[in-house]
């Protein structure tokens, strides 16, 4: 799972997901990619259930590459904790993926295959996506 290394912030305050993207919304690497057409957070679990889900099926073939990097903290508290007592612990981290956000990129392999592999990838995402094709 893609976690970072030091954080400046232990804690963080929730962002908001209303906008569309500034940035990253075009290919730069690749000639296939996945784009999320309506902003969420996205898990270092979803990140790395997409990933694995796409080399599998390639079979290792072409080059994959992920855009977003799981950089928020989100904390919870325990189960059966009484109201107060400040901010719960830190439970996992999380991408904020507006809408138009590209999450991969895919070059090195046909179109149907990359076609296939980006379906079983976007299935894996708590998000709607779609496929875009460098023309």
């Amino acid at each position: 799972m893609l976690l970072p290394k030091k954080v400046k912030h232990r804690k963080q305050h929730t962002p908001t997901l209303k906008r569309t993207t500034k940035r990253g919304d075009v290919l730069k690497f690749g000639k296939f990619g996945l784009k999320v057409m309506e902003s969420s957070w996205i898990s270092s679990r979803q990140l790395e259930a997409a990933r694995r889900a796409m080399t599998r099926f390639v079979q290792r073939e072409g080059k994959i590459w992920i855009r977003i990097f799981p950089d928020r903290p989100v904390t919870k508290k325990g189960a059966e904790v009484p109201m107060g007592k400040g901010k719960g612990d830190v439970d996992h981290f999380v991408a904020v993926a507006h809408a138009g956000r590209i999450i991969f990129e895919m070059d090195g392999i046909s179109e149907e295959t990359a076609k296939e592999a980006i379906r079983l990838a976007g299935s894996k995402l708590s998000a709607r996506s779609k496929m875009i094709v460098k023309r």
